[in-house]
């Protein structure tokens, strides 16, 4: 009988506090009865202690799975009565650990729902939770999501400030976390300047703001806490350079991809050209860009592109060219076509056959009326180019560095563009004096004949004194990226049906 009782204790050692009476197997659940101990208990009014019975009654309750499954608590509780006059004449005992108020599960039973449920939520929960011998409905597992604690963290003086999407290009909510500790603060609805100014007066203490570009983020930063030091985002500041690179490097196509095929006198080209003259024509006679646009039919955003270079020739694209089943034969091709220039294209596709080529005589034909056979190397895209260019030099493989050298020995602009480059990567280590560095950086900038970087640069002076905080203080907002990536993986297990009350509990409780 001691070892009986002792392995009862083992086995049901969350319910200790209780007196076991008995364990009955039912077969798909096991049925513990049990009572209360005998002692006194306080009201929960007055706090007065009391041992005198009323009355009886049997209290039904849920605890974690044994052997997989389902434990059933039947425990026999007292009511007693109040002995303070005026206070309740009666009430009914509870345990703390084992039974609580309006509960039919035990804390323990609620715990291990709540931990499934606070990664998995509804239907994933009850799914996983009727493996577990535990089984609720999505919607009680939703209500016992939300009855989760959402736990209360200090005002930080650090503070990481980011948007995320609700329902992409419609709704869009903010997400705030302690830069420092990486804990989430707060989530709120909408990006708007209002919202954010109104909870930064409602929680004085934030010293540092770390945010992206966001104009609306800045000024609400600007009238809830000028004193605030706000920190702009590196990531987002490099980002910028690289999208003014890809379109430098894209706008000297003509310059770097001399050594592959030339660009192609289309149409497109054609109308690139007499655009060009029509907007520079009208800007010689004073039209404004505004105007430009409407007469010419043209977005203000194209009419500026073109007013901004200074020749057509920047507008013209070099060709993009896909991998081809031609390319592992375009040097026998080559040799072929030097020997006998007049060769005959079947007699191209017959030998290449030989050698194992398996498309068709149109792809050929294609393939050589595009210049592709006769050029040095393949055609190569902008968007690679600039990617060579931003790579850091400890990490650039060899054909990428010859890359390089082939582009900036035949352009003056994108040698000083490279430059550049490399200069600034050098300031995203902050350290003091990098404030003065960038000064010294934007002048070369303005200095060289790149439009698209100087528009970088007057987006970083419009800015400037979060831009230099981002390269002189150690803070940045890659916390609250990991946060908004999480959430999104929060959305995507609630199929995006969640609203904003049960996403923001999860995306705190996590």
């Amino acid at each position: 009988m001691h070892g009986i009782n002792e392995l009862v204790s083992t086995v049901f050692s969350g319910l200790a506090p209780l007196v076991i009476e008995d364990v009955r197997d039912e077969g798909r659940r096991i049925v513990v009865r049990a009572r209360t101990p005998c002692g006194t208990a306080r009201c929960p009014d007055c706090g007065a202690g009391s041992g005198r019975v009323h009355g009886y009654h049997i209290r039904t309750v849920a605890d974690v799975a044994v052997d997989a499954r389902q434990v059933v608590v039947k425990v026999w509780v007292r009511r007693l009565v109040c002995p303070t006059p005026g206070c309740r004449q009666t009430f009914r005992e509870q345990l703390s650990g084992v039974l609580e108020r309006y509960q039919r599960r035990t804390p323990r039973l609620s715990a291990q729902v709540g931990a499934v449920v606070r990664e998995l939520a509804g239907r994933a929960g009850s799914r996983t939770l009727s493996m577990l011998s535990s089984a609720v409905s999505r919607h009680t597992a939703l209500r016992a999501l939300m009855r989760l604690p959402i736990p209360e963290r200090p005002v930080p003086r650090v503070l990481g400030v980011d948007d995320f999407a609700l329902r992409r290009r419609h709704d869009y909510a903010t997400v705030l976390i302690d830069v420092v500790t990486r804990e989430r603060v707060d989530v709120l609805p909408g990006r708007t300047v209002e919202a954010l100014e109104e909870w930064l007066r409602e929680h004085p203490g934030v010293e540092f703001v770390c945010r992206d570009g966001s104009a609306a983020y800045a000024e609400a930063i600007r009238r809830a806490l000028p004193e605030a030091v706000q920190v702009g985002d590196r990531w987002h500041i490099w980002h910028n350079l690289a999208e003014a690179v890809r379109k430098e490097v894209a706008a000297h196509s003509t310059c770097w991809a001399k050594s592959g095929p030339p660009p192609r006198e289309g149409v497109q080209a054609a109308t690139t050209r007499e655009r060009w003259h029509h907007v520079h024509d009208l800007r010689t006679r004073g039209v404004g860009l505004l105007e430009c646009a409407r007469r010419l039919n043209l977005s203000l955003n194209t009419v500026k592109r073109y007013d901004r270079v200074t020749e057509p020739e920047r507008l013209i694209r070099a060709p993009k060219y896909r991998p081809t089943l031609v390319d592992p034969y375009r040097d026998h091709l080559r040799r072929r076509r030097e020997q006998d220039p007049a060769v005959p294209v079947l007699h191209l596709l017959r030998e290449i056959k030989e050698l194992g080529y398996r498309g068709s005589s149109n792809l050929l034909h294609k393939y050589i009326n595009q210049g592709r056979v006769e050029a040095e190397r393949p055609a190569l895209s902008s968007r690679r180019l600039a990617r060579c260019l931003l790579t850091h030099p400890d990490h650039r493989k060899e054909h990428q560095q010859g890359r390089i050298e082939a582009a900036t020995t035949v352009c003056a602009e994108l040698s000083a563009l490279a430059t550049l480059v490399s200069s600034f990567a050098a300031l995203l280590r902050p350290v003091e004096g990098n404030a003065e560095r960038l000064s010294t950086w934007i002048a070369t900038a303005h200095a060289e004949e790149l439009p698209h970087l100087h528009a970088f640069t007057r987006g970083l002076e419009r800015d400037r004194a979060a831009v230099n905080a981002a390269l002189t203080r150690a803070y940045h907002n890659g916390g609250t990226e990991g946060v908004n990536n999480k959430t999104k993986l929060i959305k995507r297990q609630m199929y995006g049906r969640a609203g904003f009350s049960l996403l923001r509990h999860r995306v705190l409780l996590g």
